[in-house]
């Protein structure tokens, strides 16, 4: 049983989140959390050299990485992500958080 803490939750992605959330996609599995969900959108925004519209052409595209190429995307999408992260604060700071739903969600 893994309980993480609220700081965690809304904290930056670590490699493990995103390592696992790969996971999930290479063998099809159809559940994912809410922080697994955003690291499968950054891939599909990010990754613009195959048409990744579904869940199973990205675990398809995942299955044939090479190991160099797995971990450079992984570290390209922590730093994306952290830096989507930081601007999103920044915004979040310049206007009303009552009505500011991409961090809420």
């Amino acid at each position: 049983m893994h309980h993480a803490s609220k700081k965690q939750e809304e904290g930056p992605m670590s490699e493990i989140e995103i390592v696992n959330a790969f996971t999930k996609l290479i063998f099809g599995e159809d559940i994912y959390s809410a922080r697994e969900l955003c690291i499968v959108e950054a891939l599909q925004t990010l990754n613009t050299g195959f048409l990744c519209d579904s869940r199973n052409a990205a675990g398809e595209y995942l299955r044939n990485l090479g190991v160099r190429e797995m971990i450079e995307l992984v570290s390209g999408l922590q730093e994306w992500l952290a830096d989507c992260s930081e601007s999103a604060i920044s915004n979040r700071q310049r206007t009303n958080p009552a009505t500011d739903i991409f961090l809420r969600s």
